[in-house]
Parts: C-alpha cells; sequence; structure tokens
C-alpha cells in the first residue's frame, strides 16, 4: 500500500492530456490611479489622478441597478445582479528598465545574466517556463567584477534529508560598485520518497534610490492526505516599497488543483500611498462536482477618515443558487451609506432580485431570467499538468531496496496570516 500511495503521485509523469480553456484571472473595474509606477531606475514620482469619492457620487434608481458581468471578476460569461457602483482598483506595476540598473552584471566570462527585474502588480501566478529556472548538475561557488566595478556571484549545491530528501539550488545575484544597488535570486527543486516535488524560486533587490522589492514562488506536486489525489499547488508572493514616499504594496496568490477537478483559487493584496491604503480579498472554489462558490470583498480608507468598500459572493449548484452583496461608503464625520442587493436563482427561468439602501431605495421583484454561471473553472487540472512539465520531470533520489517512504502526514500546519509580516508602511 505505501508503495502504491507514494508512486500514485509520481504516475503523473505519464498524464497525456489535451488542454483547453486559458488561465482565468481576477478582472476588477480598474482604478483611475496610477499608483507605485515606477518609471525604470532613475527618480520616480508618484502619479495620482484618484476622484477617490466615486462610490458616494453615482445615483442609480433601483431599475437601473443591473449590470452584465460577463466579465466578472472571477468568473468569464456570469449574468448577474448586482450593485452598479464600481469599486476603484489601483492597477500599476514596476516597470523595468535594465539599461539604467547600474550593476549591469553581464559578466565578460560566466557570471549570471542580470536578474533585476522587479515584480508587477496585479500578475497572478506565472508559469514555471516564465521563471527559466535552470540548476546546474555540479557544486558551484564562483564570483567576479565587471568593468564598472560592479560584482556578482554564484553558487550551488544540494541537501540531503531523511526519507529520500533531496534540494537542489543554485544562488546568485549582483551588486553595484557602492552596495547602493543590488540583486539575488535563487531557483530550487525538491523530492523525497513520498512522490513530493517542488520548484521554487526567490527573488529581492533594491535600487540606489532605496526602492525594494521581493518576490517568491512555488509549484508543489504532492499527494492529498484525506482523498489520496495527485494534487498541484501553486503560489506567488509580491512585495514592493518605496524609498522616498511612504508607499508600497503586497500580494499573495495561490491556486490549488486535484486529479477530480476540486480546484481553489485565490489572493489577498493589500497596498498604500502616503495617506490613502486599500485592501481586497478574494476566492474561488469548485468541488469538482458542480458546486461553485466564488467571493469578492475590497476596501479603502484614507488617514482623514474617509472609507469606502465593495463586496459581493455567489453560490451555484444544478442551476440553483444566490448572490448577494453590499457597496458602502463612511465619511470623515462617521456618516455612513451603504447599498445591499440580493439574488435568488430558482433553476426554473425565475430570479427572485431584492435590496435597500441607506438613502430609501428598494426593491424586490420576480423576473424571468436566465441563470447563468460557470461550473467549472477555465483553468483547470489538465492545464496545470500541461504547464507543469518542469515540475512533473523532477527525478528523486534512488531508493535502496527493502526501504519505503514514511507516509505518516502529521497534524496540518497552522493558517498563514493574511498579511506579510513586514507589510509596507
Amino acid at each position: 500500500m505505501s508503495e502504491m500511495a507514494a508512486s500514485s503521485a509520481v504516475s503523473l509523469l505519464d498524464i497525456k492530456h489535451r488542454r483547453f480553456g486559458v488561465n482565468h484571472e481576477l478582472r476588477l473595474t480598474k482604478w483611475k490611479r496610477k499608483l507605485l509606477c515606477f518609471d525604470g531606475y532613475q527618480t520616480r514620482r508618484f502619479r495620482c489622478f484618484a476622484d477617490m469619492l466615486a462610490p458616494i457620487r453615482r445615483s442609480e434608481k433601483s431599475e437601473e441597478r443591473r449590470f452584465d458581468q460577463k466579465t466578472s471578476a472571477h468568473g468569464a460569461g456570469i449574468k448577474t445582479s448586482s450593485s452598479a457602483v464600481p469599486f476603484a482598483s489601483p492597477k500599476s506595476r514596476f516597470v523595468s528598465k535594465q539599461e539604467k540598473f547600474y550593476p549591469r552584471c553581464t559578466p565578460r566570462l560566466t557570471g549570471p545574466q542580470s536578474r533585476d527585474t522587479p515584480p508587477k502588480r496585479d500578475t497572478g501566478i506565472a508559469n514555471e517556463k516564465d521563471w527559466g529556472i535552470d540548476l546546474l548538475n555540479e557544486n558551484v561557488n564562483e564570483s567576479g567584477t565587471n568593468e564598472d566595478g560592479s560584482s556578482w556571484f554564484r553558487e550551488s549545491g544540494h541537501d540531503l534529508g531523511d526519507n529520500g530528501y533531496r534540494c537542489r539550488w543554485t544562488r546568485m545575484g549582483g551588486r553595484s560598485h557602492d552596495g547602493s544597488s543590488e540583486w539575488t535570486e535563487t531557483w530550487w527543486e525538491k523530492s523525497d520518497w513520498t512522490g513530493y516535488k517542488e520548484l521554487g524560486v526567490e527573488k529581492s533587490g533594491k535600487n540606489a534610490e532605496g526602492d525594494t522589492w521581493w518576490e517568491t514562488w512555488q509549484e508543489v506536486l504532492h499527494q492529498d492526505e484525506w482523498s489520496n489525489l495527485a494534487r498541484i499547488e501553486r503560489s506567488a508572493q509580491k512585495q514592493a516599497k518605496s524609498g522616498t514616499e511612504n508607499a508600497g504594496w503586497y500580494e499573495k496568490w495561490w491556486e490549488k488543483y486535484d486529479a477530480k477537478g476540486w480546484t481553489e483559487k485565490g489572493a489577498h493584496k493589500y497596498g498604500r500611498l502616503n495617506e490613502q491604503s486599500w485592501w481586497e480579498k478574494w476566492g474561488e472554489h469548485y468541488d469538482g462536482r458542480g458546486s461553485v462558490l466564488k467571493w469578492t470583498d475590497k476596501w479603502a480608507e484614507t488617514e482623514l477618515g474617509t472609507k469606502w468598500g465593495d463586496k459581493w459572493e455567489e453560490k451555484f449548484f444544478s442551476g440553483i443558487g444566490s448572490r448577494q452583496g453590499e457597496t458602502w461608503h463612511v465619511s470623515p464625520n462617521s456618516d455612513r451609506w451603504s447599498r445591499t442587493w440580493g439574488e435568488e436563482h430558482f433553476g426554473n427561468g425565475k430570479v427572485h432580485k431584492y435590496g435597500k439602501s441607506t438613502t430609501g431605495e428598494s426593491w424586490d421583484i420576480v423576473v424571468d431570467e436566465e441563470t447563468y454561471y460557470e461550473a467549472e473553472p477555465h483553468y483547470g487540472w489538465a492545464d496545470v499538468v500541461g504547464d507543469s512539465t518542469q515540475l512533473l520531470s523532477i527525478q528523486p533520489r534512488e531508493r535502496p531496496p527493502g526501504v519505503y517512504p514514511n507516509l505518516e502526514f502529521g497534524p496540518s500546519p497552522p493558517p498563514e496570516p493574511d498579511q506579510p509580516p513586514d507589510e509596507p508602511q
């Protein structure tokens, strides 16, 4: 039984599949802000074009509340009713210009190429091929200096442990002659005799203006301790801070898939620009048998006390389900405005819609309307298997005859906090 359990995950190497669909990204109403727009690595200035009070400047009658959410936050093709008031989503990213990064770390001989690219916001989880992970087969420890005085290093090795554990790793980096700018990047692959496999990257850097960034990415294959099914999990964390202003952002993304169609996806985000801060969380859950849960919660605030937000949730199974949500705003003197709404889908072409607001709006009607939702993720098990060829090809240590893997899973790890230990301030 132990050998069968251990081989169930390894057998993924033989999976042949037909690709279908595309990666399904979180789509949100764009904020009319350009935040943390680092223009190369020269002097940066943050630009702000926001009208942050948009949630309370819109006035819709109850019969005008419907909108076509064919490109909803978590599922293309979903027709739904919700508040017509959008929540501004800050959309920005670092723009890397390697030619302006002082320690180019382009060696004359065998040094690593410059890996100075900071993370970009709202880009989700990259595929393994985008990282170009190429681990060395031998132990290396080398360094050098470029003509401009910048330096570089590269080292690699492997670590061994119990139960056939092996970790192969490569670490590289570079810095300017005065140490004001630097970058590091680490690659690794892990495996053991239970069939566990992991591929990962961690990178960080800073520039002469004091801007710093950090990013990590992981892809894991393992056997689920409860269902004994093979599971692939992908995750990414990204963080950046300004060296000249009170600004920064953090994102955590994750995706989980198993061989029977169970899928979970989600993200937690946080950002700050001087006196304004924002948060965002969303999640999706597909049980593989037709049940779907999706939700989003977004809110923001200023140091003056203004707060605003928007959230919604939907649950469906076999054409029957519900949607509900709320948009709200709180002024500095604590005056609160909100609008709540809901829908009940009965699966027979009838939809009950209801809602109210603090300004006296209210509606409660039943309409003839088609119910449409996504019962399966756009990007699922077959897709992630096809995009994880490097992970699946990791070769574990050879197991001696008569030695079997320890499959005792032990207690589950505690949940991770929503915010990073070093949250942007």
